[in-house]
């Protein structure tokens, strides 16, 4: 038997021998490892006894290939893969990706814009009123009203542009268990009553304790009733003490129930120990498999949730700020898995999650009551009740590497320095850098100036400053040649001109060169992109400046790579803008170079010649004198 879910009807009658409980769609090929959401929610269901098939990827124009299983017993799950299906189709400049990570052989194109509305309407238009459940990450992050940086207008929720019956937000574990539960009795009015359901009605009157919103018609008019909304559904995203949100769209309300629980370490681990493939699906295999899975083969998720609070981020209203990990014999067995693999070289790539150095809750209270509603764990500093402690996370990194056939266990998942420095424990640091790291390790400090962090709901730089120092301290103690690699973004809403200038002599003052940067990306359920929009910090109400015209965000973007050529006239024109031009020695330090100095530095890139052997090679090749004039010469002609 075909151990992967069905996906032909051939394969369905050799699993179930008859209809299938569910048919879950998905915008991505698909590849059966907990990396993938697909899989994880498949994979919950059928061991809840349901019958699943999967869709991946079906021919969206025309209602044919959503019929291919036939009339579902229960009903039809979909997402769009494990990424907004925009995002995945299109830059930041609005402009065509020519990849797909999640397609087939890298292919894009294989899933259409806005991926859980059109697939919805292909499915009514072939079964009418069958029960749709949407979910996933772009239907999570479009449960209401919001700004849609593609389109630059307000969206409705998505709930109502799909026609589904119901959304699951957030991680759906728990919640798709009790619909389809309520599916399978007969009772899908009950579904209404569920943590992680969004739903749509008329009538509102039963709804207790409700936090009424502002409408969609109204935030999609007046820019500062969407800051004020942002900042009134942000702090009743709480599983203990969150309230019910009730937004109108136009005949209907929406209605956002309290999300829904995190998962128990002991539930987490039943997640994480089910039978997956670990792999895509072999009739993929013809076009070369599905790129996305080389890089989370041989890495382990250890945790989920995130209480770093960035405000661009869209963790905090899909994951939730609670912490919770697996225990270390979960992740124990699924290396020892991993190390199996015949492809397996010996080195585990990361363990680790949203952030790799977050294995349980900020404080003892987020488990009783959740993250407090109007303050951050870390931002704007790290909070009194914090427990900054490694010690948990640094036995499981310790029994890892000293597994029979491991030679490395890296950690790139990402380390938040302001958490690790707040550790008064420096064991984890020592040993994170002279055993965890792969030549570079990736930190996120996204920007130097502390204005601009601010609007991010990140740490003043002096804190990655103190992370840095420590860092390269402990890196020369270990005998090891190893560096940082920051993360960083440009026109972040804050950011001017002169942030960016500032950031750009940040990077020179410290020798960093970095070979990606993103410009910040509007995508929906964040803070940051309601600041995007609006101008205005949803929480202060105060104006933010936003830089949007394509000529600044280059300006900004180029001057976090000053070395390229291409990036030259732009660095000099900022400078000149901000009045800053004293500092083009520093940031172009060859800018005003003569065409024939220009000619000598390419021949040296070129060559590898240095600028002294140069000068002392003689016309016919041969070491000349210091100084020989024919050898400079020559030298100069670029010959």
């Amino acid at each position: 038997m075909n151990q992967f879910l069905p996906v032909t009807m051939e394969e369905v009658n050799e699993r179930y021998q008859g209809e299938v409980d569910f048919v879950l769609v998905t915008g991505d090929a698909y590849v059966d490892h907990p990396s993938f959401g697909t899989a994880i929610i498949s994979r919950v269901l059928e061991k809840e006894g349901y019958r699943v098939a999967i869709l991946p990827q079906p021919d969206y124009k025309s209602k044919e290939d959503f019929m291919r299983f036939g009339k579902p017993k229960l009903g039809f799950l979909v997402n769009s893969g494990n990424l907004d299906s925009m995002v995945n189709h299109y830059t930041v400049n609005k402009k065509k990706r020519s990849t797909d990570a999640f397609s087939p052989g890298g292919i894009a194109g294989k899933r259409p814009d806005r991926a859980v509305i059109v697939y919805t309407n292909r499915i009514r238009e072939a079964y009418g009123q069958i029960p749709v459940i949407i979910g996933g990450l772009e239907a999570s992050l479009r449960r209401l009203a919001h700004y849609d940086y593609w389109s630059d207008k307000v969206r409705r929720s998505v709930l109502v542009d799909a026609k589904a019956d119901y959304l699951i937000f957030g991680m759906g574990e728990l919640t798709v268990k009790e619909v389809a539960r309520y599916l399978r009795e007969g009772t899908p009015e009950k579904i209404k009553t569920l943590p992680g359901i969004v739903y749509q009605t008329k009538e509102i009157s039963d709804i207790k304790n409700a936090v009424v919103l502002n409408s969609f018609e109204e935030v999609r008019e007046e820019k500062r009733l969407y800051a004020k909304f942002t900042k009134d559904s942000f702090c009743e995203q709480n599983p203990y003490l969150g309230k019910p949100l009730v937004q109108h769209h136009i005949d209907r309300y929406v209605v956002q129930n309290p999300p829904m629980r995190p998962l128990s370490r002991e539930e987490l681990d039943e997640v994480y120990c089910l039978p997956y493939m670990r792999t895509y699906h072999p009739m993929y295999e013809k076009e070369g498999g599905v790129p996305a899975i080389s890089e989370v083969k041989f890495s382990i998720i250890s945790e989920r949730g995130c209480f770093g609070g960035c405000n661009f981020c869209s963790l905090a209203f899909h994951q939730g700020r609670i912490v919770t990990s697996r225990s270390e014999a979960s992740i124990l067995a699924e290396a020892r898995q991993i190390t199996n693999e015949p492809d397996f070289k010996g080195y585990i790539h990361d363990v680790g999650g949203p952030t790799a150095n977050f294995r349980f809750p900020a404080c003892d209270n987020q488990l009783k009551v959740g993250a407090c509603k109007n303050k951050q764990c870390l931002f704007p500093t790290p909070c009194k009740n914090l427990k900054a402690d490694h010690r948990e996370y640094l036995e499981l990194l310790r029994k890892l590497r000293a597994l029979p056939k491991v030679k490395k266990v890296f950690v790139r998942s990402g380390i938040r320095f302001d958490y690790l420095m707040a550790d008064k424990n420096d064991t984890f640091f020592k040993e994170l850098v002279e055993h965890h790291v792969s030549g570079q390790l990736k930190v996120a400090p996204e920007h130097s100036s502390n204005r601009v962090l601010h609007y991010m709901g990140k740490p003043n730089i002096e804190v990655f400053e103190g992370f840095m120092k420590k860092f390269y301290t402990l890196t020369k103690k270990a005998g090891k040649e190893q560096y940082l690699v920051p993360y960083l973004m440009s026109s972040h809403p804050g950011c001017e001109v002169k942030d960016a200038v500032e950031l750009a002599l940040f990077l020179r003052k410290h020798k960093m060169v970095p070979e990606q940067v993103q410009d910040f990306y509007p995508t929906p359920g964040t803070v940051s992109t309601a600041m995007y929009y609006t101008e205005l910090d949803p929480f202060t109400g105060k104006k933010v400046y936003v830089a949007k015209s394509y000529q600044e965000k280059t300006m900004q973007r180029a001057l976090l790579q000053t070395y390229k050529a291409e990036n030259r006239d732009l660095v000099k024109k900022a400078l000149e803008q901000t009045g800053m031009e004293r500092f083009l020695p520093v940031l172009l330090p060859h800018y005003n170079k003569t065409a024939k100095e220009k000619q000598s530095n390419d021949f040296r890139r070129k060559t590898g010649i240095t600028k002294n052997q140069g000068r002392t090679q003689n016309k016919s090749g041969r070491t000349g004198k210091k100084g020989d004039k024919r050898g400079a010469d020559r030298y100069h002609r670029g010959r």
